[in-house]
């Protein structure tokens, strides 16, 4: 193996780094092979990789024995990893995708995502991942290990009750999340100004009593004024409420009347446990459309 420091001074001498792409390479090689170990991969996966820059840990990834795809948006970084991975990439080991993970479509058969993330796309990123994890022409995601900025990884987690917030609990939707290693910016090159931390997230799979869509828009609609109360935050429909089948502004209306009187209503929204979400959800719910 070339390892970290190589593969970085190699792109390094090709093009300088973009910080616009969030471009800080982890150049620790022992914090990638835990990394990788901790996501458990092994010879029967296929894992998709999101900004291999260098291919630090594409390589690490590699030395599995696991199927790799990853996806890069620079184009010198592709070169790059074109001509240090060309016979992983002869042998199909490797598939290099170029363009935007937001965007590009993602194989069908990955089994679980490994990647050292632009920390500017995570929260796009994690919306991407739970629609492909959740789109039933795609094989079910069994883990998810993304190294991402500390503060980030700590409001999925809502490791603090100053965490809570709609990002954590629509993770909770779908997912179990936790903390894992933690790394300091002299791991990096060039170093971020801030620490990060390793996340992951392992599909749960539970089934929710109504709609999971509407579940996210009123979390999500809460969240965004999180001081006030929910008679207050809820009044009006979530911008996003006629995405929703069967839901438009005069059945959200109809509800809320229903729901004006509810105690929950007096509550703030980080007060709410996710359960409780769901059963608000469900009685909202109950309004049924007028025939």
């Amino acid at each position: 193996m070339k390892g970290a420091r190589r593969l970085v001074d190699a792109l390094r001498a090709k093009q300088p780094f973009n910080k616009a792409l969030g471009q800080h390479f982890l150049v620790h090689d022992d914090v990638l092979e835990r990394t990788v170990t901790w996501a458990e991969v092994d010879v029967e996966d296929h894992v998709l990789e999101i900004g291999p820059g260098p291919g630090t840990l594409t390589e690490v990834l590699l030395s599995k024995g696991c199927k790799v795809t990853a996806i890069e948006l620079d184009g010198g970084a592709c070169d790059h990893l074109r001509s240090v991975f060309a016979d992983a990439i002869a042998e199909e080991a490797l598939t290099l995708l170029e363009g935007d993970a937001l965007q590009v479509s993602w194989p069908a058969d990955i089994t679980r995502v490994v990647a050292n993330i632009p920390y500017q796309i995570s929260s796009p990123l994690i919306d991407v991942i739970t629609r492909y994890h959740r789109n039933p022409k795609t094989t079910p995601l069994q883990d998810i290990v993304m190294l991402v900025q500390e503060e980030f990884a700590e409001r999925v987690v809502m490791e603090y009750e100053s965490d809570v917030g709609s990002l954590g609990m629509v993770v909770a939707l779908d997912f179990d999340a936790e903390l894992g290693e933690r790394v300091a910016p002299h791991a990096f090159s060039p170093m971020p100004k801030v620490h990060s931390r390793l996340l992951r997230m392992t599909p749960h799979d539970e089934e929710w009593p109504c709609d999971r869509r509407l579940l996210v828009q009123m979390i999500r609609t809460a969240f965004e004024q999180r001081r006030k109360k929910l008679k207050k935050t809820l009044k009006q429909p979530p911008r996003r409420l006629g995405r929703i089948p069967g839901w438009h502004t005069t059945r959200w209306k109809r509800a809320y009347a229903s729901m004006e009187h509810d105690p929950r209503l007096q509550r703030r929204p980080e007060t709410l446990e996710l359960d409780e979400w769901a059963d608000l959800g469900v009685d909202f719910a109950s309004c049924e459309e007028e025939a």
